[in-house]
């Protein structure tokens, strides 16, 4: 199976302008704490999450790096901002990236109006620079199609704070709702059906190559360190993990058990193995 291109965007498109010659600036060593929601949260679950993908990334350029996950499903700009100290500061990263926005938006009247908003997000970036903390915005992504919709329609205001104190503040931005319009775009006019999210808020694999892509493009990477970052992560084995779901009778069940218990494996076991056997054989015969 041949991958469709990811992310036909410059990094030019995603990248604060302001940093675009200041080269890697991560390096071997540094911690970077991911302050976010479930996108973040879910971005350090799995080795396709974007914030392993982030660590895995930079590791493909030689930066080792430690990661300190951050994110919490459902939080806003104020609850972020409440936690700051202990999940954040007191662990004394070198860098932190900030993703903030769509909650303070979806969840409606329970959300962040967009002053309390700004407020919280600034009181964050003092916060940060007051401990010695470097910030990396990313601005929010999108909440479902389409685009025009009044929750992203508020939304652009809310990015335009981000874009727009980046700029007043000389932080690097990962312009990441950009970088998901024009991807989405891209597979549109090719006829993919390939989507970025399960759920048209939270990504999928290829939503999160496209977030880590964008941040590492705002730590400083160009579209030729990216570009060898992209085929470190084409033959990584561990980045799509299956959902699929196996139907059996109780006899059937039995049958396994005992397959596996010679096998000193858990049934569980035995069908991942047994499934991934089967699938790389039916990718070893295509074309």
């Amino acid at each position: 199976m041949r991958l469709l291109p990811l992310l036909t965007i410059s990094v030019a498109l995603i990248v604060s302008p302001l940093l675009s010659a200041a080269g890697i600036l991560v390096q071997k060593g540094d911690s970077i704490a991911f302050l976010g929601d479930s996108i973040t949260a879910g971005g350090a679950a799995s080795p396709g999450g974007y914030v392993r993908l982030v660590a895995s990334g930079l590791a493909a350029q030689g930066i080792d790096i430690t990661v300190i996950p951050a994110g919490i499903s459902g939080h806003k700009s104020d609850q972020m901002l409440s936690r700051l100290d202990n999940d954040v500061l007191s662990k004394k990263p070198t860098w932190m990236t900030l993703s903030c926005g769509v909650n303070d938006v979806w969840h409606g009247a329970k959300g962040i109006p967009l002053d309390a908003y700004k407020t919280n997000i600034t009181a964050i970036l003092d916060r940060c620079q007051q401990a010695g903390v470097k910030v990396v915005l990313l601005t929010a992504t999108q909440i479902k199609l389409p685009i025009t919709s009044p929750e992203n329609v508020t939304l652009a205001d809310y990015n335009a704070f981000l874009r727009d104190i980046a700029k007043a503040r000389n932080l690097p931005l990962a312009d990441l709702n950009a970088a998901m319009a024009t991807e989405q775009a891209s597979l549109e006019k090719a006829g993919s059906k390939r989507v970025l999210t399960t759920d048209g808020v939270h990504m999928n694999l290829y939503g999160n190559l496209m977030m880590a892509k964008g941040v590492l493009a705002a730590f400083g990477l160009d579209d030729q360190q990216l570009a060898a970052v992209h085929t470190s992560w084409l033959n990584q084995p561990d980045l799509y993990q299956s959902g699929a779901k196996i139907k059996l009778s109780l006899n059937e069940l039995a049958k396994l058990e005992a397959i596996a218990a010679k096998q000193n494996k858990s049934v569980d076991a035995l069908i991942t193995d047994v499934s991934t056997a089967a699938v790389k054989a039916t990718l070893a015969t295509a074309k």
